[in-house]
């Protein structure tokens, strides 16, 4: 009878999750006959969830509509999913370090012990990774504003914030005018939020960082647009003009490559800034623990490199040259 009931909670666990589930689908989750789950299913109807059957080859079982799930029907693998994306989550919006804590500590009370054993079970200590460049963390309140417009189609009248954080006042030499956008996506890449917005000002798709944003809101529609090429995670990556800026590092480096921008925007590291020059050529400025780090990243784009700053960059470059030139020399000695 217990065993019964475990596999119509984690039965109704499954419908709560979906939308339809086919019945061989629900036999291979619940490792039982299709027979077994058709009489967990009247189970659940008896017990006054509806159920309901949805005919046609792409048909099977879905809840309908107005169904009450019991508080926090969870599974041992719903609760250490959540248990570890609690614990993993990125700090992009202030405050979320510590609701997390709280949400994990709040959920854990509430679940029954076997599940909390489980959850307890993974308790984790993030480590700094020093390539982790994640944007300053964004305020609550913007983020909700920007994502709000996105899923209600609103249009949003926006403001550029500097780096810092601070906007430009009227008169300044970097104020520009708010803009009016369509924003159809928000996505996040690398640590960073960002709209992907269409620009009502100048009629072109723009990448913005959510967190260089001072929304504001309003109620005015707009109609669905194709994005250029149809692919979202293509067209932010593959923007150089995201508004990025480079990480803060003991060593930060420049050089001209003989790509284009977009190529080497797609691949360059996180908190490095790729800058336009033409079809064929951009300029990629980042940051490492060393010069010689810089050389090497540079030299994983596979190119001509020109007009490298500072000079100290250049000097390493030519040291790692030389450094290899002598592996080179003192392997055909040997030999």
């Amino acid at each position: 009878m217990a065993s019964t009931s475990h596999r119509a909670l984690r039965l109704l666990s499954l419908l709560g999750s979906r939308g339809t589930w086919q019945l061989r689908d629900l036999a291979a989750r619940l490792t039982v006959s299709e027979r077994t789950v058709r009489r967990d299913l009247d189970t659940l109807r008896e017990l006054g969830y509806p159920v309901l059957t949805v005919r046609g080859p792409a048909g099977g079982y879905r809840l309908g509509t107005g169904h009450t799930l019991p508080p926090l029907l969870l599974d041992h693998d719903q609760a250490l999913a959540i248990a570890i994306a609690l614990q993993t989550a990125p700090s992009s919006v202030f405050g979320l370090q510590d609701d997390t804590a709280r949400a994990l500590a709040t959920l854990q009370q509430a679940i029954p012990d076997t599940l909390r054993a489980a959850m307890e079970s993974l308790r984790l200590t993030r480590l700094h990774n020093y390539w982790e460049f994640p944007a300053p963390p964004i305020d609550p309140t913007a983020l909700t504003a920007v994502g709000t417009a996105v899923r209600l189609r609103h249009i949003l009248i926006t403001e550029v914030l500097r780096p810092d954080g601070t906007r430009p006042a009227p008169g300044e030499p970097d104020f520009a005018a708010a803009h009016r956008l369509e924003p159809h996506h928000l996505a996040v890449w690398a640590g960073r939020w960002y709209l992907i917005a269409y620009d009502l000002e100048d009629h072109h798709w723009r990448v913005h960082r959510v967190d260089r944003l001072h929304p504001r809101p309003t109620t005015r529609g707009f109609a669905p647009r194709e994005l250029p090429g149809g692919d979202l995670a293509h067209f932010v990556m593959s923007s150089h003009d995201r508004g990025d800026t480079a990480a803060a590092w003991q060593c930060t480096g420049s050089a001209r490559l003989n790509l284009p921008a977009h190529i080497v925007a797609r691949w360059a590291p996180g908190g490095s800034v790729v800058e336009h020059l033409d079809t064929d050529h951009c300029r990629l400025t980042l940051g490492a623990w060393s010069w010689a780090g810089i050389a090497g990243i540079l030299a994983t784009f596979d190119t001509d490199l020109t007009d490298l700053h500072p000079p100290e960059l250049l000097h390493a470059c030519h040291h790692i040259a030389h450094r290899y030139a002598s592996i080179q020399t003192a392997e055909l000695t040997a030999q």
